[in-house]
């Protein structure tokens, strides 16, 4: 395994501060999509130099696959401070990437007639459970170094059999996935819930003019700030943000709903 170099962690510590923003963002060192994502990465690098002609194009490819997994999960945190959609994209492109080279292993293992595990298969699941173990018997894995994260896995990706290697890889991936829908699936959650960055920024906006009016009542508006035109909530008074309507008879159509949904679910028709 790579060493970890005093001076990258002092970059990274570097890399992840910020002023204050509206939303946070960074942090993807921590997750365990990252994190896996790594993995993957890493594995697949040595995976190539040793069982594959480096001159082959397919070398580049699956590593490309593998490094841009890893590099689109990066991507859309530090996006995720001013674009849900950036982010969303991202770990889209992250997904379709390591999927992609989950297709790769599955065509080595089917070429060469090499048995890939089945899912329920004991190989399989002893892959899948090491953070469930290592949870049962020390902590979250996800605060571990790469080298003491890659020794957990170091029996399947240091095997001297292709099919062992290329098979706990396969495992990975679809951890990788599994938990990048989760994370898809939350952000899309979290826009229609909260809106988007402009959404959130605007309402902010708002709610910053209304705390500077009372302080100074004599302080006018300007016309010509779209933040002025915002509605509050009928119903609690806090900003409204920018929705538009998922289903029903008005789908597609936009409305102000209330900052505070689903506490609050006011709403002003556009």
């Amino acid at each position: 395994m790579r060493s970890d170099g005093s001076d990258r962690s002092d970059r990274s510590v570097r890399s992840d501060r910020s002023p204050t923003r509206l939303r946070p963002s960074g942090g993807y060192r921590a997750s365990a999509s990252f994190q896996t994502a790594t993995l993957i990465y890493d594995a697949t690098y040595w995976f190539c130099e040793k069982f594959l002609d480096s001159r082959s194009r397919l070398v580049d490819q699956m590593v490309q696959a593998a490094r841009s997994g890893r590099q689109n999960i990066a991507e859309g945190s530090r996006a995720s401070a001013t674009s849900s959609q950036t982010e969303l994209r991202l770990l889209n492109t992250a997904w379709a990437s390591l999927e992609e080279l989950l297709l790769d292993f599955e065509d080595y293992l089917r070429h060469r007639h090499l048995v890939q595990w089945a899912p329920d298969s004991p190989e399989a699941r002893a892959v899948r459970e090491v953070p469930k173990r290592f949870k049962e018997d020390r902590s979250d894995l996800t605060d571990l170094s790469d080298q003491e994260r890659w020794a957990l896995y170091a029996r399947w990706f240091e095997a001297d059999d292709p099919a062992v290697r290329a098979n706990a890889i396969i495992c990975l991936i679809h951890q990788a996935n599994y938990l990048l829908d989760q994370q898809i699936a939350a952000l899309g959650k979290q826009f229609i819930e909260q809106g988007g960055y402009s959404e959130q920024l605007a309402a902010a906006r708002l709610a910053f003019r209304g705390k500077k009016n009372r302080i100074d009542p004599s302080d006018q508006s300007d016309p010509s700030d779209p933040t002025d035109r915002i509605p509050p909530c009928p119903q609690c008074g806090k900003p409204t943000v920018l929705r538009t309507a998922k289903s029903g008879k008005n789908a597609g159509h936009h409305f102000w709903g209330c900052s505070a949904y689903p506490t609050c679910k006011g709403v002003v028709p556009l």
